[in-house]
């Protein structure tokens, strides 16, 4: 929001919400019924064409997008190291708007002016006079426009809601109050309308200018340099009539300078060029991948959760996991992401962040969570773990952690399987099970004198039970099996575990496995505190659910603005955490295989580091969102 909104701020069509796309619903039924029901000779391909347009705009957009979150996440050829946070999702998340205004005056406009419909597929003329108007008028327009809305008085009611963002993402272009769209769709339009108005238009001039105005956009706001310089050494006049990414940076971080649309002819003119345009280039243009000092190391969950990542759908990803109706509809596009990640085989960089001095990368397997419980998938998926930490090992990164289903038993042993197969890893291994089981312990409420064990017996599981028979807590299983496991590894303790059948305890630990049945036999009020790395299923209203474990983050970690599968904002997983602790700490050893680190001094320095328990259940805490 602009610093003193001014009139026509909010689009028009915002109390409708997400059911904003009903308004382009009439024209688009109309265009559907006039190819279906009249004569051939009768149909108007142009303005059938215009709801594929749109899409593809709304394809071209998040091509950009998740580019732009992957490059910068690398690191190579980044140019604000500054990161984005949650404030500013939220803030571009109507990004879709303009769209929608473009497909109204498209469908308006083919009703009302006869040479905006039945237009031809090509005519050189119409390109020609296109990108003769767009170098001429709507340049040199905007150029005067955009010195105009940096005044202070319309800079402070409509601009300075675009320039909240210092470092943009492609989709910065086009955030603005809507009565400055307003004025763009009415400059930008100028080519179009007389295109129409002399009957020269063209489909090839009308939807390949807007596409070009799309891609200048994205390009210029995408936070990293992707124009090489040796293409101006090359031809030294393109300078002036194409901008870069880094140029139009300089216009978000000093604001008074680099005000031209797409050329910087006028700035040269009108000496509003900043002076250090071409050394940020060149230093943007030279900058290396960036190596992590930390790897978080998780995978895929669900076809659909690769729109949940950073690099899918923003709006999603500063969002807990859930699932939404709508991405049934977007079938095509999520089998076809399944054919990426099964082409792909290996590890891809999902995110970057900062923590002081500290560089934290996340990486995925393109591997869903059921492929884990596939016997045939089991040696590949090692493969690709193997792959990242010996990749790991060779870019001299200090930690990696396993998160997820990377780390199972079954699989690995915790990871074991990697450090024994290659002994002189200098990366260290981390499995998280020592934080995981601290927050475990420290979530249950003081004066407990007996809880109910429920889930698969894990290495987490096994030392919560073991922690908690020492403190004089007694531990109930509902099933004899676990009952005899556990009895039989702490022998020394066998009077404090005990059979349950009469299901009077309140507080549940619970891992994977956990039924509906046995959610249904806990009495009224019960607290389920979940230690595995996937929450259960919630089958009570009545009862309270703590999250997977996890911890609120320090303020100081930078570029966190999406959430980390079904946790909220500004929370990290137990095991994501545990490799971020063991590198500030300098710990040389690994956490693998059946060995933990001493839990209690494993709290204590993540308390030392800033991170935060947390105490809301997961039930009162997702209302928020």
């Amino acid at each position: 929001m602009a610093s003193k909104p001014g009139i026509l701020t909010d689009w028009p069509w915002k109390p409708l919400g997400s059911f904003k796309y009903v308004i382009l619903a009439p024209s688009v039924v109309h265009s559907l019924y006039s190819m279906l029901a009249k004569d051939k000779s009768e149909r108007d391909i142009t303005n059938f064409l215009i709801l594929p347009f749109l899409l593809w705009r709304m394809l071209h957009n998040q091509i950009w997008i998740t580019l732009s979150r992957h490059r910068t996440a690398k690191g190579n050829g980044r140019i604000v190291d500054k990161g984005i946070e949650f404030d500013q999702v939220d803030r571009e998340r109507n990004w879709d708007d303009q769209i929608l205004l473009t497909g109204l005056t498209y469908y308006l406009s083919n009703y009302i002016f006869a040479g905006a419909s039945r237009i031809p597929l090509w005519r050189t003329d119409a390109a020609v006079v296109t990108i003769l108007l767009h170098m001429g008028p709507v340049e040199f327009l905007y150029y005067w426009l955009h010195r105009a809305l940096h005044h202070h008085f319309l800079y402070s009611r409509y601009h300075s809601h675009h320039h909240s963002s210092i470092v943009t993402e492609p989709i910065t272009s086009v955030i603005h109050p809507f009565a400055e769209h307003i004025s763009y769709l009415f400059l930008f339009a100028t080519p179009l309308l007389i295109l129409v108005f002399t009957k020269t238009a063209s489909m090839m001039a009308v939807f390949g200018y807007v596409t070009y105005i799309d891609f200048m956009n994205n390009m210029g706001h995408c936070n990293f340099e992707i124009v090489p310089m040796w293409l101006f050494n090359i031809f030294p006049c393109l300078k002036y009539l194409m901008y870069t990414p880094s140029f139009h940076s300089l216009h978000h971080t000093q604001f008074k300078t680099n005000y031209s649309l797409f050329m910087p002819f006028y700035d040269y003119i009108y000496d509003t060029l900043d002076k250090a345009s071409d050394q940020l280039h060149d230093s943007a243009s030279k900058r290396e991948e960036e190596i992590p000092d930390v790897v978080h190391l998780t995978h895929l969950t669900t076809p659909e959760s690769i729109y949940h990542l950073r690099l899918g759908f923003a709006y999603l990803a500063c969002k807990p996991c859930t699932s939404k109706w709508y991405l049934c509809l977007m079938w095509p596009m999520t089998a076809w992401s399944m054919i990426l990640t099964l082409a792909y085989g290996r590890t891809f960089i999902v995110e970057g962040n900062h923590f002081d001095k500290l560089k934290l990368q996340s990486w995925a397997i393109p591997k869903y969570s059921q492929q884990y419980f596939i016997r045939s998938q089991k040696m590949p998926i090692n493969k690709m773990i193997e792959e990242a930490i010996l990749d790991a090992d060779k870019k001299g990164i200090k930690v990696l952690s396993l998160g997820l289903l990377n780390q199972g038993e079954d699989l690995n042993s915790y990871g074991g399987f990697y450090v024994s197969k290659h002994p002189n890893l200098k990366v260290k291994v981390i499995d998280g099970s020592s934080l995981a089981t601290a927050i475990v312990l420290n979530s249950i409420p003081n004066g407990t004198t007996q809880v109910l064990l429920r889930g698969k017996l894990t290495k987490v599981a096994y030392t919560i039970a073991f922690t908690l028979c020492q403190q004089g807590v007694q531990v109930a299983t509902m099933h004899k099996d676990d009952y005899v496991k556990l009895k039989n590894s702490f022998s020394s303790f066998g009077k404090n575990f005990i059979i349950e059948k009469s299901y009077t305890q309140k507080t549940w630990l619970v891992g994977e496995g956990l039924t509906e049945e046995e959610q249904l036999k806990a009495p009224k009020g019960t607290l389920f505190i979940t230690y595995s790395q996937f929450p259960p299923i919630k089958y009570r209203k009545d009862c309270s659910y703590h999250f997977t474990p996890a911890m609120l983050v320090p303020s100081s970690i930078q570029n966190v603005h999406s959430c980390e599968n079904w946790l909220p904002r500004k929370v990290m997983s137990a095991w994501r955490i545990a490799g971020i602790v063991h590198c500030l700490e300098g710990w040389s050893e690994h956490e693998c295989n059946y060995t933990m680190h001493n839990i209690d001094k494993v709290w204590r320095s993540t308390l030392q580091h800033g991170f935060q328990p947390l105490s809301v259940p997961i039930n009162k805490e997702l209302a928020h969102y």
